[in-house]
């Protein structure tokens, strides 16, 4: 059986003037697709790809893509990505239906808008992608590479990782690829910052779930965290002329906004300073003392 974008070992079949059929004579066979008049499934590997000396009934390893006329075809060539893979591939051009990425074939590899982040990419860019198989059946990049990613990674709570953001969600949070392979997630809760996709982080592992999809935090420790925060406030404090606007009894998303941090860590750091004797809460501002 031949198997569009997958790396197999096919045998050669013929020899032709524009290089040579290949075919698979095993899978045929196992699934009744060649009958005794009937040709067996075959592909063409072009004449520039037939290594030298290559004849009758050797074996090679190829690569199954599609060439512009949209017809099956093999290739010798190593593909930076096979289908489902995930991967770095970097923007060629763009075009009217999307982007074409580089990834190691004669035929650049679609990358449609409708697969890209809101930010649509440009050119020379590198881009964490998948490859899949559209309606069409055609080999194209997608950056929404969820549904690619692993969930057996080897990672526990606690543990520090590195990933790739690939996608961002009001809802939910940030989705990030750790390792560039296993599933994971920011939850919304933890965002102190905004992450832009393609950014490369480092975060702690809070949890691994019954699924095996990791969940992240990119603060530190809550004791750790307590004394960064505090002098994240202080900072804030000295560039405001000595105060803040409001208390840590002001609304979540005010402190979020300004602070960067959520309301229970920033209600725990002004306990810290205050208990340090380093500010004066008022009824409507922190100054310092």
């Amino acid at each position: 059986m031949l198997r569009l974008g997958e790396k197999q070992k096919l045998t050669i079949e013929k020899l032709v003037p524009m290089g040579v059929f290949l075919t698979d004579p095993e899978g045929a066979a196992e699934e009744g697709a060649a009958a005794k008049d009937e040709e067996p499934e075959h592909v063409l590997l072009p004449r520039n790809q037939v290594p030298e000396g290559a004849n009758v009934g050797d074996v090679l390893d190829v690569f199954l893509y599609k060439d512009s006329e949209d017809r099956l075809i093999a290739t010798c060539k190593e593909p930076k990505l096979t289908l489902h893979q995930v991967g770095y591939l970097s923007v060629k051009e763009v075009g009217r239906i999307g982007a074409f990425m580089d990834w190691g074939l004669d035929k650049d590899l679609l990358l449609p808008f409708h697969e890209q982040p809101r930010e649509r990419v440009q050119k020379g860019q590198l881009c964490l992608c998948a490859v899949y198989l559209d309606k069409s059946q055609r080999l194209c990049a997608t950056m929404n590479v969820y549904p690619y990613l692993r969930t057996d990674s080897p990672y526990h709570t606690g543990d520090e990782v590195e990933g790739t953001v690939y996608q961002t969600s009001d809802n939910f949070g940030t989705f990030v690829a750790v390792d560039d392979t296993y599933s994971a997630l920011i939850p919304k809760k933890e965002l102190v910052r905004d992450l832009a996709v393609g950014s490369r982080i480092r975060a702690r592992v809070t949890a691994v779930k019954p699924d095996g999809k990791l969940n992240l935090s990119i603060r530190e420790k809550s004791y750790t965290q307590m004394g960064t925060d505090a002098e994240v406030i202080l900072s804030a404090m000295q560039d405001g002329g000595g105060k803040l606007d409001f208390t840590d009894k002001a609304a979540p998303e005010l402190i979020r906004e300004k602070m960067h941090m959520s309301k229970n860590e920033f209600k725990r750091a002004v306990g810290h300073l205050l208990k340090e004797g380093k500010i004066v809460i008022r009824e409507s501002e922190i100054v310092l003392k």
